[in-house]
């Protein structure tokens, strides 16, 4: 994972440093990430990636940018929209905010509606229009929270975000901003501290590198966050021909798209992914040492994880890009996950 690095003195930030870790923490780290996306995907909710819309990360990523928040800001602020963050519950159970925002409001309305069929209509618009009227705010929250995560110079003030809301024509009070932000936190319970595929993707890059991997590091980084911009505005494209190459049928079923979802949310399949498309693009010459090194690493089968490359670059350049493997997206290797860093 690169190493917390100095700020620049005109607060921008240089990004990560490679080779400034201890193994301990390296071998922890991963094995923490690793463990903590197998809980997940093991209790995934049944709507996970329902507000992953392109239009709505296109929306923070853009407002990001305005704002001139680093890179981990914007995907921690579209993850906590649909935090995958314990929240305190029991048995461990995951929630999203939007999702558990919408069952209190359903629970709230039907709770005080009565009549049938037709009461529960009237209850439902009651849900949506509340939804609808509030989600921009919501959204501008979970990017406010997500700033003051990271470095603080460069968090999003209540001045800043009232002055967006108002450019829109909302007339939000700093007063509703702030129970706006509040009530994202009770939602999740103030676990807000959600980790992103950006993390997986600099872990993963730091242990290849002290596993001898040669990398061009920086560059190699560099090509990773563009194409996690990429995959997460095409999301739908690009999951949709790595389903198809899974059933190996151009027409998936109910079921089929519904068991896809694990796949979906996979954030360790997702990293693999990216770095390895990232070498493919960058050094073709040794992309076949850094999947086999990724497949050590994760348990990943290498057959995996060149067709999520194959589907990322299928999108990138059209279909002329050639398949020369068939086969499960998401194959886990038999002796597991994670290996021994060497």
């Amino acid at each position: 994972m690169g190493s917390p690095v100095p700020v620049e003195p005109w607060g921008r930030d240089p990004g990560p440093v490679f080779s400034g870790v201890t193994p301990e923490i390296i071998e922890d780290t991963l094995i923490h990430l690793a463990t903590e996306n197998e809980q997940y995907l093991s209790e995934l909710p049944e709507h996970a990636g329902s507000f992953k819309d392109t239009r709505i990360v296109e929306f923070i990523f853009l407002l990001s940018e305005k704002w001139r928040l680093d890179q981990s800001t914007r995907y921690q602020a579209v993850e906590l929209l649909e935090s995958k963050e314990n929240c305190a519950l029991s048995n461990c159970e995951f929630c999203r905010f939007m999702i558990k925002q919408v069952e209190q409001l359903w629970e709230s309305s039907s709770g005080s509606v009565k009549g049938g069929a037709q009461g529960q209509g009237s209850s439902w618009t009651s849900v949506r229009d509340q939804i609808v009227n509030t989600f921009v705010l919501r959204l501008v929250s979970c990017i406010q929270l997500a700033s003051k995560l990271s470095l603080h110079y460069s968090r999003v003030t209540s001045d800043t975000a009232l002055k967006f809301l108002q450019s829109l024509k909302y007339s939000y009070t700093k007063q509703e901003l702030l129970e706006s932000e509040l009530a994202v936190l009770n939602t999740l319970h103030f676990h807000i501290n959600v980790s992103t595929p950006l993390a997986y993707v600099e872990l993963l890059l730091e242990v290849l590198g002290h596993n001898g991997c040669l990398l061009p590091a920086k560059s190699l980084h560099h090509m990773c966050v563009q194409l996690l911009d990429f995959c997460y505005l095409s999301r739908e494209t690009i999951y949709d021909t790595l389903l198809k190459i899974a059933i190996e049928n151009s027409t998936p079923s109910k079921l089929q798209v519904a068991k896809f979802l694990t796949v979906k949310e996979d954030f360790m399949l997702l990293a693999v992914g990216i770095i390895s498309t990232g070498m493919f693009i960058l050094s073709p010459g040794h992309w076949e040492q850094v999947v086999e090194h990724l497949n050590c690493i994760t348990g990943i089968t290498p057959q995996s994880i060149k067709e999520f490359s194959y589907a990322v670059l299928r999108r990138i350049l059209g279909s002329t890009v050639p398949r020369q493997h068939h086969g499960t997206c998401g194959t886990k290797a038999p002796k597991g996950r994670i290996l021994p860093l060497k």
